[in-house]
């Protein structure tokens, strides 16, 4: 570790020397709220290594934590007379490879995570790093060679290796920085409007910087490192947090088939000033008591647990880029959209409302309007929100993950659980694992999502990365479930595709593990294809066992995951552009049980671009013993239930 500090004190980087060390083991089994499994096993061999500086006597230690599959290390600084207050300059964590492994990797940006992944060889991250930033909206990426973690890498051996962290509260958000001629990652700190990275005070700890490795990529995919490294859980009684099964007013406005804002009549409003039911509405506004009203018919009908609405509140006219701080109040909704009408009308059809506030990145003025805009959802029985965080940050200057937006997103979340908020946060920093410690954070976006389908696309293979990155350190609101791949239907003068087969989506439900998952097509496609709807129906949220059976990060995933509370299971595949021939051993089931399969695959002519609605059902009886040879279609997949 190399940390220098902005004063004129002597940096924390060299002549320190060990004055102790302490090992230890512990080994435990705790209980999520919810999750992919009922239990976790957290067991590591511990060893922490106390140091002191030769000259000023400040004390440091690191902390090892030894898993079966990985390690993690973090920094302490103890209570101490000659270390109290400090400011990181940058820290100088290093990890080197072994040589020139291939990686799949997304820029260092400090504001957006929304990327698709690149796999390459470590040497040609500056080349193509340089060409991704550049084609992005965003241009902060720190370096040529800087990449955002979780970074997966393959080995030329086939040794498989994550670099992450976990527990991140009260500190800046690591990226790495690659010297590509070397092969050596530093870590490199988000910073904040000054350039500085971190604020501290002894008694602290940074984050724990984790490495998982394995020579199965399955094992990856099963580790529980980064959650094992977080708090157990600070909610006295969690029984109000519910895993949520939703649909909503979203997907037509981000196909751009209706619209966020009322009206049309710019730059005259103006939040306190402007008389709504004066303005010209502009006749596309998708959150209306009608058509709300509808989703919470279709939610009902179908087994749904909630209906989420955005654009129901005044101030979408102007807000996005204009750098303005007062955007939202979070509590006055349009004249089209009648609260209390739409409240008494999802309860009495047994539907939960979910909350929509858009920051508009304007944090102060979110900060500012919390405890009103908490308690107003409770007053109209409003258990979960989404929050976003689009665009640039206020204060100015300020970066998405720097450690004061880190703070901020960490307070949302306490804050939401006085009130017994779930919270759904977008844009907000990469999770690491806090849903352990505050299971009310049952989602968050931080990657790239199904809403860029609607935005010209994704790669095909990205479903078959995001678990191996993002989702290791928490559940994405990934929002899949899309029927209808061309986009023009909706909105003709958009012309995306959305790269992937409709069995791909069903997939999805399993294999991008989330206990707030949405059908987020429009009612009207899943009832042109009610059979396969079925599946999305059915599927649980919850789990009481996850199985990785077959994985390769960019190419295909196979999980079986058993239903909470049940005899239940459900099997998904998805793979990449290339197609791939899954071969399920059903080894998992009871023995002595037969069940009934129902499958829903590719058609043999399906392909994510020019036959995506192309799939078969059939019912098949298998055992424990039985064995399931399925091909599925490039951007395909094969959902079990």
């Amino acid at each position: 570790m190399k940390q220098k500090t902005i004063n004129a004190q002597a940096s924390l980087y060299d002549n320190f020397s060990v004055s102790d060390t302490k090992t230890s083991s512990f080994d435990e089994t705790w209980k999520p709220v919810w999750g992919e499994e009922r239990e976790i096993r957290n067991h590591y061999n511990e060893l922490a290594v106390s140091l002191t500086q030769k000259g000023t006597e400040r004390e440091m230690i690191v902390r090892f934590r030894l898993f079966n599959d990985g390690l993690g290390f973090r920094y302490e600084f103890p209570q101490q007379k000659n270390l109290i207050y400090f400011v990181i300059r940058e820290e100088r964590t290093q990890f080197a490879m072994s040589g020139n492994h291939t990686a799949f990797w997304i820029p260092g940006d400090y504001d957006t995570q929304e990327y698709d992944y690149t796999t390459s060889r470590l040497s040609e991250i500056r080349g193509l790093n340089e060409k991704a930033r550049t084609a992005n909206v965003s241009q902060s990426s720190f370096s040529p060679t800087g990449v955002q973690t979780a970074l997966m890498m393959k080995t030329n051996e086939g040794l498989y290796i994550n670099l992450h962290e976990a527990a991140l509260i009260d500190y800046p958000c690591m990226h790495l920085n690659l010297d590509d001629k070397n092969f050596v990652f530093t870590s490199w700190l988000t910073p904040d409007a000054k350039g500085d990275k971190g604020y501290m005070q002894a008694p602290r700890t940074t984050p724990w910087r984790t490495v998982i490795v394995s020579d199965d990529a399955r094992d990856i995919l099963a580790s529980r490192i980064t959650y094992n490294l977080n708090e157990p859980c600070k909610i006295k009684d969690p029984s109000w947090i519910k895993p949520v099964k939703y649909v909503g007013v979203w997907w037509e406005m981000i196909t751009g088939k209706s619209s966020w804002s009322y009206t049309n009549e710019l730059p005259s409003v103006q939040l306190g000033v402007t008389d709504y039911t004066k303005v010209k509405p502009n006749g596309t506004h998708g959150a209306n008591t009608a058509n709300v009203k509808k989703y919470i018919d279709f939610a009902a009908a179908n087994g749904f647990d909630g209906v989420l609405v955005e654009g129901w509140n005044i101030g979408w006219e102007d807000w996005f880029g204009n750098s303005k701080d007062y955007v939202f109040d979070f509590v006055t909704p349009y004249p089209d959209f009648d609260m209390k009408e739409i409240r008494d009308y999802a309860k009495s059809k047994g539907i939960k409302m979910i909350m929509h506030h858009e920051t508009s990145s304007s944090v102060r003025n979110y900060e500012r309007h919390m405890d009103q805009a908490y308690q107003y959802m409770k007053d109209n029985g409003y258990d979960a929100v989404k929050s976003g965080y689009v665009g640039d940050i206020l204060p100015r200057g300020e970066n998405h993950y720097s450690q004061w937006l880190v703070n901020h997103y960490q307070y949302a979340i306490e804050k939401a659980a006085q009130y017994k908020i779930m919270v759904n946060a977008h844009e907000a920093v990469r999770p690491t694992g806090i849903a352990r410690t505050y299971p009310n954070l049952i989602g968050n976006e931080s990657a790239r999502g199904t809403e860029y389908q609607a935005f010209g696309g994704s790669k095909p293979n990205h479903v078959t990365l995001l678990p191996f990155t993002r989702l290791l350190g928490g559940p994405m609101d990934y929002t899949p479930g899309i029927f209808e791949m061309d986009i023009s239907k909706l909105n003709p003068e958009n012309k995306s595709h959305v790269n992937s087969t409709l069995a791909n989506q069903l997939a999805l439900y399993v294999t991008l593990y989330s206990p707030l998952q949405m059908a987020a097509d429009l009612p009207e496609n899943y009832e042109r294809f009610s059979d396969a709807f079925q599946f999305i129906k059915d599927v649980a949220v919850d789990w009481d066992i996850s199985k990785y059976l077959e994985a390769e990060p960019g190419q295909y995933i196979t999980v079986a995951r058993k239903a909470k509370g049940s005899n239940n299971w459900f099997v998904g595949n998805v793979c990449g552009e290339n197609g791939f021939k899954s071969s399920i051993n059903f080894s998992f089931l009871d023995p002595g049980k037969t069940y009934i399969a129902t499958i829903y695959a590719d058609a043999k002519d399906a392909h994510y671009k020019t036959n995506p609605q192309a799939y078969t059902i059939r019912k098949v009886l298998v055992k424990n013993k039985s064995k399931l040879v399925q091909q599925s279609a490039p951007g395909g997949a094969t959902p079990l239930a």
